[in-house]
């Protein structure tokens, strides 16, 4: 015997659930009302396109912005280079985003030690962050990239691609640190005070109960982070590693046209827009569960 609600919305004895008629028509008007609103978006998003495309198509300039932006021939010679030269972009991303996160808890961790003692290194770890959030990203890797070569230092790479990849982990556990710091001061004192109360130290303290909460919460700007690094790995091509960039610019030096450009920067979008719905994903998610009591 299963329970059943009948019009009134009083529950009653039956063998199988049958809505009620009010909740057909309820179910029925919001599958109406979903048509009509998806109808509407579609009908907007076709008008948008078709006068966006009228604008450009009749612009003055077209004819020769499509000769020199959008040629077909240079299309096809750029892909399978460009695409050969995104596999170190995408390398770069998984060394440098590993290096960014173990140095950026470590720089935040040391931010938000307690106590005279550890000063000196709450001090050395807030310069760090302020001097490269504040340097621009360029600069830093003219810096490294071409500066490391001329000091002549024994031992010391000049590989281009191992000189940019320091300069993107150096900016970028700036940024990270002070998305750990933050997921750290957010987690409420009671919580370290109640793991030191059950005999934990300080140190266990923050491995096991602060840290957790930590990086949980701050998923979705780490995640952000990790989309803005993969963007950024172009810039190696300024030292002369042979990334997508740098192979599209190779094949404009020679042909002086533009179209290999259009198409490494379509290749980082269509690597970019996945992790950027996950990063969606993850962050409505989390916005779920933290709305239903499931995150602290």
């Amino acid at each position: 015997m299963t329970l059943t609600k009948d019009e009134t919305g009083q529950e009653s004895g039956g063998d199988s659930y049958t809505p009620s008629q009010r909740r057909i028509e309820r179910e029925a008007f919001k599958r109406a009302r979903s048509r009509r609103a998806t109808a509407i978006a579609a009908v907007s998003t076709l008008v948008t396109a078709v006068v966006l495309y009228l604008v450009v198509v009749n612009a003055p300039g077209w004819p020769r912005t499509k000769e020199t932006f959008f040629n077909g021939q240079y299309a096809r010679e750029a892909f399978p280079k460009v695409l050969e030269g995104l596999w170190l972009n995408v390398r770069l991303l998984f060394v440098c985003g590993a290096a960014v996160l173990v140095l950026g808890m470590l720089i935040a961790i040391a931010r938000t030690l307690r106590g005279p003692v550890f000063f000196p290194l709450r001090f050395l770890a807030a310069a760090y962050t302020d001097f490269f959030r504040g340097l621009p990203l360029i600069i830093n890797l003219m810096i490294v990239v071409l500066g490391v070569p001329a000091l002549r230092l024994q031992g010391v790479t000049v590989d281009p691609v191992w000189l940019g990849g320091t300069a993107l982990t150096l900016t970028y556990s700036a940024y990270v640190a002070e998305v750990f710091r933050a997921g750290i001061e957010s987690v409420h004192p009671s919580q370290r005070a109640a793991a030191r109360s059950l005999g934990l130290s300080n140190r266990q303290a923050l491995r096991y109960v602060v840290l957790p909460q930590a990086v949980r919460r701050q998923v979705p700007p780490l995640l952000n982070d990790l989309v803005s690094l993969q963007k950024d790995t172009g810039l190696v091509s300024i030292g002369g590693a042979i990334d997508a960039v740098r192979a599209a610019d190779i094949i404009v030096g020679r042909s002086l046209n533009y179209t290999p450009y259009i198409v490494a920067g379509l290749v980082f979008v269509a690597l970019t827009i996945p992790m950027t719905r996950f990063t969606d994903w993850v962050t409505a998610r989390m916005d779920r569960r933290r709305a239903q009591g499931g995150i602290a």
